[in-house]
């Protein structure tokens, strides 16, 4: 009974997923939980080799997966990268928006200030994180929608940058408080306009070792620099998170289990996003 009870609620079997910046660190254990779950995953990124990687890493695994090579901030190639996903699998249920990051020119040092960060700077980071979720939720969304009944479900990833101050990401922590916003304008638009069918919520990780941020968090030794100790003192758990403790959440979210769950931003953090320091 257990097993019925947990396929009925949070199995994906049948869904189509696609996952921008899936072939990065959180972006590709995402796309691998979701094909565990049952969902045929493409993996959407622009360096074919890696994502190539990730979906090897599933199909070896008994998933079914492809690669699309597509930029996030290019509306004509995502619409190429839908047709090509609706040619192979028929329709898109699941968009996970996990593309996005920071650039060093829009980030403050310690021996600079706010008047020195070039607004161009600003303007390239908010783009890639928050241009980068409006137009991959406008095309793969607008396939979701234009199915006879209207179903899909849209999922942001946010940030601790977006709901507390972190020094220094200004640019960064900008774009990922659009993306709240956002998630819940556009879980309200949908909805109203398409139905119940359709839901967009967020997930907003707390403090993961990836690519962009291992050398502010750790030395090269493996110790932590005094930014990462900083923020394992403010993680309750005293830890940073491993790629795959999002999956539940991320699982959950895409499944019939949540169906009456809409416009939420989940922290995945530690208790990073409530602890005081005190």
């Amino acid at each position: 009974m257990s097993d019925l009870i947990l396929n009925k609620l949070f199995s994906l079997k049948e869904q189509i997923a696609v996952v921008t910046g899936g072939s990065g660190v959180l972006g590709g254990a995402m796309a691998r939980g979701l094909a565990l779950a049952g969902a045929r995953v493409v993996v959407l990124g622009r360096n074919e080799a890696r994502a190539s990687a990730v979906v090897a890493e599933i199909t070896a695994n008994g998933g079914e997966s492809m690669a699309v090579l597509a930029d996030v901030s290019d509306r004509s190639q995502l619409e190429v990268a839908r047709d090509k996903i609706i040619q192979r699998w028929g329709q898109i249920d699941i968009l996970v928006n996990s593309a996005g990051g920071n650039i060093p020119a829009a980030t403050i040092t310690p021996d600079a200030t706010i008047f020195d960060m070039p607004h161009t700077a600003f303007e390239e980071v908010v783009s890639l994180n928050l241009l980068g979720t409006l137009l991959p939720s406008q095309v793969f969304g607008q396939a979701m929608v234009e199915k006879k009944q209207p179903h899909g479900c849209i999922i942001n990833i946010s940030s601790m940058s977006a709901i507390r101050v972190i020094s220094r990401v200004v640019g960064y922590s900008a774009a990922k408080a659009g993306i709240d916003n956002f998630t819940r304008w556009l879980a309200v638009e949908l909805a109203q306009k398409y139905g119940d069918g359709m839901r967009v919520n967020a997930i907003a990780p707390g403090f993961f070792i990836g690519e962009q941020n291992r050398d502010l968090l750790l030395n090269a030794d493996g110790s932590l620099t005094e930014r990462g100790q900083k923020i394992i003192e403010h993680t309750p758990a005293g830890r940073f998170g491993k790629p795959d403790e999002l999956l539940s959440t991320l699982i959950w979210l895409c499944s019939p289990g949540s169906s009456f769950i809409n416009g939420v931003v989940v922290p995945v953090d530690g208790g990073f996003s409530i602890y005081s320091g005190v």
